[in-house]
């Protein structure tokens, strides 16, 4: 039996919530770790100044660790997904993806406009890079990733007793 409309639509919103609200942790985990490394924080000196672009690769590893752990468990922890390791992979493959996604935005400001201060960077990767790998992977996610494998649900009609069609070869 389908469900409503108005069911399915409470379902997303409440998928989409806990998305962005495990995503949410991801970002502060990927945008505090990426200005740490590229620019440094108060008294601690940039780890990789000049090297942007390895940091929010280290940054957005580290990020996706969190990320997989917070969806896995809760965002879709309903969900029966037939192997954990296909499962991985396929995070992997499409945070990767979102990855590349994120760094776009940074290799244009950085390289090709020669933008290279702290808010170029914070605007070009940690605000409109993450902001179109969120769209990508949100549809990943709940695609591939944590696709629901359940069985769907059969329904059974017991007949009264065995019948015949008619043959038109008697």
């Amino acid at each position: 039996m389908k469900e409503s409309a108005s069911a399915r639509l409470r379902r997303l919103a409440v998928e989409a919530f806990k998305f962005l609200t495990v995503g949410g942790f991801g970002y502060i985990v990927d945008v505090g770790l990426s200005n740490l490394l590229a620019y440094g924080i108060g008294p601690i000196p940039a780890l990789l100044e000049g090297s942007p672009i390895k940091s929010k690769i280290i940054s957005t590893i580290l990020a996706m660790i969190v990320v997989w752990i917070g969806n896995k468990l809760w965002t879709y922890g309903d969900r029966q997904t037939p192997s954990n390791v296909r499962g991985i992979v396929l995070f992997v493959a499409v945070n990767l993806a979102g990855m590349v996604i994120s760094v776009i935005p940074l290799g244009v400001t950085w390289y090709l406009l020669d933008m290279r201060d702290q808010l170029t960077y914070n605007l070009s990767t940690n605000v409109i890079g993450i902001g179109l790998a969120m769209l990508f992977r949100f549809y990943a996610y709940r695609t591939w990733v944590f696709k629901d494998e359940a069985p769907d649900t059969e329904v059974v009609v017991e007949m009264d007793g065995l019948s015949r069609v008619p043959d038109d070869r008697d």
